[in-house]
């Protein structure tokens, strides 16, 4: 075989190895590529990651721009605490296969009449409750405004991969199960790397970073 085609089959393989190893999933970006260490700040400080601005984006735009539905559910903590999210499992997003919760920006009145309103009420292992919610109300939750972002890739993402994108941590934090906590309070981004599973990111404000990360210091 000539020596240039040689060359020029072991210069593509490097190519395609390369990809995978930096796009786990091995999928093309695309020309807007979605991907977890593509982070921008407007002017007034809101966020955007994965074509969705926190704050600003709502519920409908998000489905919109996964193609996805998703799943919703209304969340009751045990100290009576009322979250909804939209749960999306194995969306494909620039080459990375990922699950990911969007939390919306309620006020806690309005999710309590969610609540009174709720069709059946499952009790979790973890002493939450998730209520099914009526027609109507998840109708008017697709105008919700995302105020959080749980990204959780099916990828093992090393620590020199996610360094090397999110760059250098502003402050480390472990925990006593093993998790160590990156925190980078500059772009509202706290991920959790598990030694023993997936990684988990969180995005929110910059401006509620603080009370994101308040658990972990105690």
């Amino acid at each position: 075989m000539d020596r240039k085609i040689i060359l020029g089959v072991i210069a593509l393989t490097l190519v395609t190895l390369a990809l995978a190893i930096l796009l786990p999933g091995g999928r093309s970006t695309g020309p807007n590529p979605k991907l977890p260490w593509n982070i921008t700040l407007d002017e007034a400080g809101l966020p955007t990651v994965f074509g969705l601005t926190l704050g600003k984006s709502t519920l409908g735009e998000a489905r919109r721009n996964f193609q996805e539905q998703g799943v919703t559910n209304l969340f009751v903590s045990p100290q009576r605490k009322f979250a909804v999210e939209t749960y999306f499992q194995s969306l494909y997003l620039s080459g990375i296969k990922a699950d990911m919760v969007v939390a919306l920006d309620l006020q806690q009145a309005q999710l309590a009449a969610y609540y009174n309103r709720g069709l059946r009420i499952s009790q979790l292992e973890s002493g939450a409750k998730k209520v099914q919610l009526t027609e109507q109300d998840l109708e008017t939750l697709e105008q919700g405004v995302i105020g959080s972002i749980t990204y959780i890739p099916s990828a093992d993402l090393t620590e020199e991969l996610i360094r090397d994108r999110f760059g250098e941590p502003r402050k480390k934090i472990a925990e006593k199960s093993g998790i160590a906590h990156w925190i980078y309070p500059e772009k509202g981004l706290d991920i959790a790397l598990n030694p023993d599973g997936r990684e988990i990111f969180q995005y929110v404000l910059p401006s509620r970073f603080d009370a994101l990360i308040a658990p972990l210091a105690d």
